[in-house]
């Protein structure tokens, strides 16, 4: 069972940056495919971006699109999101999302297509 944990939240102002990641617990997270999404108070659940296996494959909503980077590092089991120009609507809890996936090149932007979730972790733009 893939367990995954997300840090590095936490409280930065408008303008500002933050770079969180989420560890897995297998040794395998080559074989997932992965997700960002989010969600704050009174508002759905949305996606961020994704990422292939191979990581050379990247995908961005449109809200994000220029401002926010996804990445992984397959030998450290770990994938981040480098978050930079934030916005006050940018608040919300961050979670990573992976789905074991035969195909290196897929990338998933539908939060049901996704089997293992983290926790989350916070994030708050404010001044």
């Amino acid at each position: 069972q893939l367990q995954l944990a997300e840090s590095g939240g936490g409280l930065v102002q408008p303008g500002g940056s933050l770079r969180p990641s989420c560890a897995a617990s297998a040794s395998t997270l080559y074989y997932y495919t992965i997700g960002w999404f989010r969600q704050s108070p009174g508002k759905e659940c949305e996606v961020v971006a994704c990422i292939s296996r191979s990581g050379d494959r990247t995908n961005y909503a449109d809200y994000v699109k220029g401002r926010f980077t996804i990445s992984r590092d397959n030998a450290k089991n770990t994938v981040y999101l480098q978050m930079n120009r934030l916005k006050p609507e940018d608040t919300a809890i961050y979670y990573c999302a992976a789905d074991r996936v035969l195909d290196i090149a897929t990338m998933l932007m539908g939060l049901y297509e996704y089997d293992y979730w983290g926790r989350g972790t916070q994030v708050t733009v404010s001044s």
